[in-house]
């Protein structure tokens, strides 16, 4: 059984027991949070909503709050000495998936 989730303007496919990295959500360590926004569910059967599946829920359980690997950025215009060198690290939620409620 998969479901599709929507969280943090991206979708993911998932099913019980998967560890899923996500965008940063306001939750602590070791709580649960629930996903309403379930576009499809399969088992036995597939039901896809409109745009979202009435009454389905996914829980998961938050393991840690991080940072991804550091990026760089690097910006040049020619013939202006113009150079630019620029870090980012992205923050994430990485869950694991407890169960999908139909």
């Amino acid at each position: 059984m998969f479901a599709i989730i929507e969280t943090g303007g991206k979708q993911y496919k998932v099913q019980e027991g998967d560890i899923v990295y996500i965008e940063k959500l306001d939750v602590a360590e070791n709580e649960t949070v629930t996903f309403d926004r379930v576009l499809a569910v399969a088992g036995d059967s597939f039901k896809a909503g409109t745009p979202v599946v009435e009454g389905a829920t996914v829980t998961a359980k938050v393991l840690k709050n991080g940072k991804a690997k550091k990026i760089y950025v690097l910006t040049y215009k020619s013939k202006k000495n113009e150079k630019t060198k620029i870090g980012h690290r992205q923050p994430y939620t990485k869950v694991q998936i407890e169960s999908i409620n139909v």
